[in-house]
């Protein structure tokens, strides 16, 4: 919800004004080590409310993790719109590369989400995700660095990558590099 808010410059209400409930978690993007919130009807939350107690949900003393929270929320626009700016700046720099394996639809990213399209039968994205995420004794030796990078395997032809508060735009070159040393050692 607050990625596609920054990105689309609007307030929470004007996206979420036709649901039933809404759902923030405020570890996702906001940085906060735990916490959400759940907003919707009275009937519905009281209903929430109920089988939370009945699970043995519920947490004393959370004021830390509220404040935690609180932070996140008061800095979400500065800490989202940084990391969409680190997944554009990946996408365009691998877009620009015009590698023969890996393409990136530049219209399609809108926020901390990129996702590769990986072209041929080899490497699977599966294969691709393993070689970004091992560091091998070659790559020190000709790139001078060890970088391990963590990207999903979303579908048959596609890995997703996905931008946090943790991954600076220093990080964010490194990953670009990495792939690209892995989509050329994969032509070799």
């Amino acid at each position: 919800l607050m990625n596609a808010v920054v990105a689309q410059g609007v307030e929470p209400a004007q996206i979420t004004q036709h649901c039933d409930s809404v759902s923030l978690c405020f570890s996702k993007g906001l940085g906060a080590p735990a916490g959400a919130v759940l907003a919707g009807r009275r009937e519905f939350i009281a209903e929430a409310w109920c089988m939370r107690k009945l699970l043995g949900g519920g947490m004393r003393q959370a004021g830390v993790l509220a404040a935690a929270a609180h932070l996140g929320l008061q800095h979400a626009e500065a800490t989202l719109r940084r990391d969409h700016d680190n997944a554009r700046r990946f996408a365009e720099g691998i877009h620009v590369l015009d590698l023969p394996l890996c393409s990136i639809n530049l219209a399609a990213v809108e926020t901390n989400i990129v996702m590769v399209n990986v072209q041929g039968a080899w490497p699977s994205p599966a294969e691709l995700c393993d070689r970004l995420r091992a560091v091998s004794k070659e790559e020190v030796a000709e790139t001078g660095q060890a970088v391990s990078v963590l990207l999903l395997p979303w579908s048959a032809h596609t890995v997703r990558a996905v931008w946090h508060r943790d991954i600076s735009a220093r990080d964010t070159e490194l990953a670009r590099s990495k792939l690209e040393f892995v989509v050329r050692k994969c032509q070799d």
